[in-house]
């Protein structure tokens, strides 16, 4: 089995249920759990069903070994045309609105490599939480492109339109005390998922 064919056999997406919080794991590290067409669609999918969850009060979304989420598949951006570049990013943005806007407590947990597209989801959250050793950053500058999953709005909103044009025009790296000092993140601290499902536990208790 080659390595395209061992990537398709691996669900893009995993769920977990613990009570009423349910995590959705991206499950595909040796791609860099990049957001490829495929996993975008899983995680559509994925989410569409929790979100129906009456029971659900949270949703942590999280990453595998050292990364949370990369960008866009860069094999795939080489693809694309004027147009189906738009409907691309249109499609990114619904789903990243999708997230913003569900019923339920949505958090990041954000458990290493934040990139890009990963960085546009984290964002989409209502809170994140970092592990001790999480890295955040846009790249696109060192490619000639940038996000057009809304994270050029979100980014701004949270840390200000200095910072958020610094991260986006230099491609610089942010670490973990970093992020949580420019308001990024909320919490940083390991386990990151135990972290995330606690921030949740008292969020929910003091009713948001």
């Amino acid at each position: 089995m080659g390595d395209d064919d061992s990537a398709a056999a691996t669900p893009a997406v995993v769920v977990e249920e613990l009570g009423a919080h349910a995590i959705l794991r991206f499950n595909r590290p040796r791609e860099r759990n990049a957001l490829s067409l495929s996993t975008l669609a899983a995680l559509e999918q994925a989410f569409g069903e929790l979100t129906a969850r009456a029971d659900l009060t949270t949703i942590i979304i999280t990453g595998t070994d050292d990364v949370f989420a990369s960008g866009a598949n860069i094999r795939e951006l080489q693809t694309l045309t004027p147009a189906t570049a738009r409907e691309f990013a249109v499609r990114g943005q619904r789903l990243f609105q999708r997230i913003a806007d569900a019923r339920q407590l949505t958090v990041a947990a954000v458990n290493g490599y934040c990139m890009g597209g990963g960085l546009d989801l984290a964002l989409a959250c209502d809170v994140r939480v970092a592990s001790n050793d999480a890295v955040f950053a846009h790249p696109g500058a060192r490619l000639g492109i940038i996000t057009g999953w809304g994270g050029t709005q979100r980014l701004a909103g949270l840390v200000g339109t200095a910072r958020a044009l610094g991260m986006f025009l230099t491609a610089r790296r942010v670490g973990a005390a970093e992020a949580k000092a420019i308001g990024l993140v909320e919490e940083v601290g390991d386990p990151v998922l135990e972290r995330a499902r606690a921030t949740a536990s008292r969020l929910a208790a003091r009713g948001g």
